[in-house]
This record gives structure tokens, C-alpha cells and sequence, in this order.
């Protein structure tokens, strides 16, 4: 893509601001915005442009990339001023995690500014995100996924492709069903394993490199054993991903117990002051149990 193509990124946390990066070794015109200035102002060494508001990163731009913590907060940032001062065949690409009736709400805002909503939530945290290892879940018109490609190219190893835009929010939710419930479960095999008298890192050494071994429980299943959780995606967000999961399966008149149950781990957790740390602190509320 060439140095003339203009990104506007609005959010800089953990995410946004590994995504901008890696935009701007692309060689993109990155311009990026945050409520909190000061998290987007590094940026600026590495030859971003840190704008003051939200129509500041987004005017002119080619594609306007929105990566904030919820819907409610997107259709704030990213408002009618903000839309209409993208180039006339300007993209919105929605990167964040909104669920199925966010991704609706905005793709109705983005029509009723005239602009092209792709909704392509990606799956992936802190490293990946770094290291331009994102799995982004694209959909949208058929018409821009060729001029989206290279931004997806440059932050991610794998774009998937679904269709009319939606299906990517709704593929998301699936996955972080799956994700949430195993980080639920883990959390609960290792307080179940100090409370049998069994040294849990024999159990992740047990199943390593077999069928039960996932990569991703070994990186989770360590930080709980270890009780050290840096944070790669908070507890916070990873409880608001749940939600929406909760929401999508209401709709559809779906229990989902297992995910209740889940869901209310976090709430533990967060309750107890580990909404910040890494989503893996859900092991805070299961080994909560042991004392």
C-alpha cells in the first residue's frame, strides 16, 4: 500500500496502539486519537500523527480504525462530525469487540453518513497484536475487501473473510465463548489441583505437546500458578466480552449456564479488585475458594 494512504486510529490502549505500529511500519500515514492523551502520545516517536479530537485523526483519512473498549464509547468517538470528515471513499473498519447489536447500531450510523462500514473484530491480545499475529474476522462489502487487505495484511497473519458485515461480530462472540469458558475452567483445575494436594504445573506438564495440550493453556495455566497476571487483555474486558456472549444467547432464547457460571467468576474477580490485571486473575475468585 502506498505512503499516501491515510489510517485514522481511534484508541490507544494495549491493542490500539500495537496495531498503529504496525500500520506505521507498513509505511501508512497513521494519525491516532485516545480519550487519555497521554496513552497515545508515545506514538508520536514513532512518526504518528496524535490528534486533539476525534475529526482531527479522521479528516481526509482513507480508513478510519476504531479500536475502543465498547459500542456505547465507539458511537461517542467516532460520531456524525467525525464520519463526514472522512474522504469521500473513506472505510470505516470496526476492529473492536462490540457484539451483535453494536455492530448493527454502527453500521446504521455509518449509512446514515454515507460510509463503509466493515465490521472485522480481530482474535488475538497483546502480543500478537505487537507482532502483527492478529486473526482479523472481516466482513463486509465485497467491493472494498481489496483496498482493506493491506491494512489487515499489516495487522494480522490471517484475514478471514464471512460475508456481509455482522458476521464477523457474530463469529467473534462464538470464539470468545470458547475462550472465556476455557480460562473459566483452567482457572478452577488449578485451584482443584493445590486443593487435591496435586502440583498444578505437573498437570500442564501432563498434557503438553498432546491433544488436551493447548498452547494457550500453558501460557494462562502459568500465570495462575504463578499468580502473576500482566495484563494482555484486563479481566474487565474479558467480562464485557462475556456479556455480549449472555446478550447474543438471550436473543435466541439460549441458556447458557456454563457461561453464566463463567461470567460470574469475573465478577468475582473484579469485585475483588483484579479488573485491570490479565483476564487469566480469574483464577483470583476460584482460588478464593481454597482460604
Amino acid at each position: 500500500m502506498a505512503d499516501d494512504t491515510t489510517v485514522a486510529v481511534l484508541g490507544t490502549g494495549i491493542m490500539g496502539s500495537a496495531m498503529a505500529r504496525n500500520l506505521l511500519s507498513a509505511g501508512m500515514q497513521v494519525r491516532v486519537w485516545n480519550r487519555s492523551r497521554e496513552k497515545a502520545e508515545p506514538l508520536a516517536q514513532d512518526g504518528a500523527e496524535v490528534a486533539d479530537t476525534p475529526t482531527d485523526a479522521a479528516r481526509g483519512a482513507d480508513f478510519l480504525l476504531t479500536m475502543l473498549a465498547d459500542a456505547d464509547v465507539i458511537e461517542e468517538a467516532a460520531g456524525d462530525d467525525v464520519l463526514s470528515t472522512l474522504a469521500e471513499d473513506g472505510v470505516w473498519l470496526q476492529m473492536s469487540t462490540v457484539g451483535e447489536s453494536g455492530s448493527e447500531r454502527l453500521e446504521e450510523i455509518a449509512a446514515e453518513n454515507g460510509v463503509i462500514y466493515v465490521d472485522a473484530p480481530v482474535l488475538g491480545t497483546k502480543q500478537p497484536a505487537e507482532q502483527g499475529q492478529l486473526v482479523v474476522l472481516a466482513s463486509g462489502p465485497e467491493e472494498v475487501r481489496e483496498r482493506c487487505q493491506p491494512v489487515f495484511d499489516a495487522l494480522g497473519s490471517k484475514t478471514v473473510w464471512l460475508g456481509e458485515a455482522g458476521e464477523g461480530s457474530r463469529l467473534k462472540l462464538v470464539l470468545n465463548n470458547w475462550i472465556v469458558g476455557l480460562l473459566g475452567v483452567l482457572a478452577e483445575t488449578v485451584a482443584f489441583a493445590r486443593a487435591m494436594g496435586v502440583d498444578p504445573a505437573k498437570f500442564l506438564e501432563t498434557i503438553e505437546g498432546g491433544p488436551l495440550g493447548l498452547p494457550y493453556a500453558q501460557l494462562k495455566g502459568h500465570m495462575m500458578i504463578e499468580e502473576d497476571f500482566p495484563t494482555s487483555f484486563s479481566a474487565r474486558l474479558a467480562r464485557k466480552d462475556a456479556g455480549l456472549v449472555l446478550d447474543a444467547a438471550e436473543a435466541r432464547d439460549l441458556r447458557m449456564r456454563i457461561s453464566e457460571a463463567v461470567a460470574a467468576r469475573f465478577d468475582e474477580a473484579i469485585e475483588a479488585g483484579h479488573g485491570e490485571e490479565d483476564m487469566a486473575a480469574v483464577y483470583r475468585a476460584a482460588g478464593m475458594d481454597l482460604t
